[in-house]
C-alpha cells in the first residue's frame, strides 16, 4: 500500500471484516489467520503460526524486522468477534461504516498491518523490530492465548494494543481488571411440603452469599460486583439441594481483586449442613498508568496531532483487552491505537471514516519512530 487513501484502508477494512469469526468458529477465525498471514508474508514478515487448542483457532505472529536490532515493539490485536455467522454484514452509509467486528477490533487491525504495509511499499522499515500478534480468543478472555500473549511481552520493550479508542478518540492507558469467580452451595434436598424440615437449601445459603459480595461494591473506588447468573433448586416443590452463581467484578487495581478473593475465600456457613464450594474463573489482571505508559502516550498523542487527528485526551478503561495482561507485568503498554467509532457487540458497530487515514499514518510514524531514547525506551 504505497499511497493511502480513506478508500483504499476502508477496503482493507472490509476484507477483514468480511471474513465472519465468532470466537467459537475456529475454522472462521483461522480463515482470518489466514488473510492476515498473506498480508504479512507480503511485507516479508517471518511467520510464526501455534495451532489453536482447546476448539480455539491459531495463534499468528509475524516478525517485522526492523533498523536496529534488540528486543522490539509487540503489537496486538484479536481476530475473533462476538457475532456468529450471518448476524449482518459489511455496509458503508455516509461517514460511516458497519460491520461485524469492524470497531472491536479489525479496523484497527486492518489499519496496523496497513501501516507496515505501507512502510515497506516506500522502501522504509520501522525502527525496531515489530512482532505482530493476533490473538483467537480475547473476546472470551484469551483462555488459550495468554500464556503466549505474556511470553512474548517480556520479550519486547513494549506493547501496543490497537483495540479501538474510546470516548471519540481517547487513547487508553490503564485498564480496570476483571475478576470472577464460581461459587456452588451444596444443601440436602427434601420434599418441601411432608418434609420440609429435614431439607438444607442451597438457594437460601447462596442469598446470604449474593448480598455479602454485593455489598462490596463501592462506585467511587470504580470497584463494581455483580452476580450476574444464579442456578439452583430442580422443582418448585423440593428443597434446593444445589446452587450455582458466578461473580463478576470490575476491579481496577490489585487492592480490589485482594479484597474481593479474600472476601469470597472467607464466606461464612450460614447453615451449618450447607457446603459452600469456590473456584477462581477467567480474569484479567488490571493494569495502572506508569511514567513509561505516560511516555508512550504522550509521543502517540504528538505524532497524532501531526497526523491530523489529534488524540481526544487519554482514558481508564473499564473494558479488558489484551493489553491488561502485558501492562500488568509492567510492560509499557499503550491501548486503544484503533479506530474511532462506537457500537461495539450489536449490530451497529461502525467505525468513523475520517479516522482510518490519519491514524493509520500515525501507526506508521510510530512504528518508524519508537525505539531507543523515545518515549522512554
Amino acid at each position: 500500500m504505497r499511497d493511502l487513501t480513506t478508500e483504499g484502508l476502508l477496503d482493507a477494512v472490509r476484507a477483514w471484516v468480511e471474513i465472519e469469526s465468532p470466537t467459537n468458529d475456529a475454522a472462521g477465525v483461522n480463515r482470518v489467520a489466514d488473510h492476515a498471514e498473506g498480508l504479512l508474508r507480503g511485507i516479508g514478515a517471518a511467520i510464526e503460526r501455534t495451532p489453536g487448542r482447546d476448539g480455539y483457532g491459531d495463534i499468528l505472529i509475524g516478525r517485522v524486522q526492523g533498523t536496529e536490532d534488540g528486543p522490539g515493539l509487540l503489537l496486538l490485536g484479536h481476530m475473533d468477534t462476538v457475532h456468529q455467522r450471518g448476524t449482518f454484514g459489511f455496509r458503508a452509509e455516509g461517514e460511516r461504516a458497519y460491520g461485524p467486528g469492524i470497531y472491536d477490533m479489525k479496523g484497527g487491525n486492518a489499519m496496523a498491518v496497513a501501516a507496515l504495509q505501507h512502510l515497506h511499499a516506500q522502501g522504509r522499515r520501522p525502527r525496531l523490530p515489530v512482532s505482530v500478534m493476533m490473538i483467537p480468543d480475547e473476546e472470551v478472555g484469551s483462555p488459550s492465548s495468554r500464556a503466549a500473549i505474556e511470553a512474548e511481552a517480556l520479550r519486547h520493550r513494549a506493547a501496543l494494543v490497537v483495540e479501538p479508542s474510546g470516548e471519540g478518540g481517547k487513547f487508553t492507558v490503564a485498564r480496570h481488571g476483571i475478576a470472577r469467580w464460581h461459587i456452588r452451595t451444596i444443601g440436602r434436598p427434601a420434599h418441601a411440603g411432608a418434609y420440609h424440615a429435614e431439607g438444607r437449601s442451597a438457594v437460601r445459603e447462596m442469598a446470604h452469599h449474593i448480598l455479602a459480595l454485593e455489598a462490596l461494591t463501592d462506585h467511587p473506588r470504580n470497584f463494581f460486583v455483580n452476580i450476574g447468573i444464579v442456578q439452583g433448586g430442580t422443582h418448585e416443590n423440593m428443597v434446593p439441594a444445589e446452587c450455582n452463581a458466578i461473580c463478576y467484578a470490575l476491579v481496577p487495581t490489585a487492592a480490589e481483586e485482594a479484597e474481593l478473593r479474600a472476601a469470597v475465600q472467607a464466606l461464612p456457613r450460614h447453615d451449618a449442613d450447607v457446603r459452600t464450594e469456590v473456584s477462581p474463573g477467567l480474569g484479567r489482571p488490571p493494569f495502572v498508568k506508569t511514567p513509561a505508559i505516560q511516555a508512550l502516550y504522550d509521543h502517540a498523542a504528538m505524532l497524532a496531532a501531526e497526523c491530523g487527528l489529534p488524540s481526544a485526551g487519554e482514558r481508564v478503561a473499564g473494558g479488558g483487552s489484551d493489553g491488561n495482561f502485558t501492562g500488568a507485568l509492567g510492560v509499557p503498554t499503550l491501548d486503544g491505537l484503533g479506530v474511532i467509532g462506537g457500537g461495539p457487540h450489536t449490530r451497529e458497530e461502525y467505525v468513523e471514516l475520517r479516522c482510518l487515514l490519519p491514524r493509520t499514518r500515525m501507526l506508521a510514524r510510530l512504528f518508524e519512530t519508537l525505539g531507543a531514547g523515545v518515549a522512554g525506551l
